[in-house]
């Protein structure tokens, strides 16, 4: 079965975002095994925020992907963009016992959180940058209860940058 897999950036007090939604802090000079990371995932989930986002910086949703957004604000989607409005850890599970790689959980903290609720997310990769944010928008956001990881490994980068693995157990 495929694996849902929150690969984020992350600050070290916990933030994914400054807190006027800015995200200029993460690092960027370097991979930090995001060419690796493409290549064992063919689709992508995005709550509504993370693909406003993405739509805003003009990136494409290319056919190389399957994509999903979830939300239920949304009256449409992009091209070769599904949006799921209901439903969402039956529609998770769907997914993710179809054929085909593993999924990346692109953002953001609510689905991540709502997700986590379920036991929908069975790896956390998180790219832990070398800075404290003060405030900002938090990692996970309305987790009810403790949810369990492995740490599967850890990979350091001159930059201060650190990548974490962790597995559900």
């Amino acid at each position: 079965m495929r694996k849902v897999v929150y690969n984020c950036a992350v600050s070290l007090d916990g933030f994914i975002e400054g807190p006027n939604g800015e995200f200029d802090w993460c690092m960027t000079d370097q991979d930090y095994g995001m060419g690796v990371f493409m290549e064992r995932i063919d689709a992508v989930l995005y709550g509504r925020k993370s693909y406003e986002l993405v739509l805003k910086m003009g990136q494409p949703f290319g056919k190389e992907h399957e994509h999903y957004v979830f939300s239920t604000t949304l009256t449409e989607a992009a091209k070769n963009v599904t949006l799921i409005k209901d439903k969402v850890s039956e529609q998770v599970r769907a997914i993710k016992a179809a054929p085909g790689k593993d999924i990346w959980l692109f953002g953001g903290a609510d689905l991540a959180g709502s997700l986590m609720n379920e036991g929908l997310v069975d790896e956390l990769s998180l790219a832990v940058h070398p800075i404290v944010l003060g405030q900002g928008k938090p990692l996970f956001t309305n987790v009810q209860q403790r949810v369990q990881y492995k740490l599967e490994g850890v990979k350091t980068y001159d930059t201060g940058l650190i990548m974490v693995t962790y597995v559900l157990r």
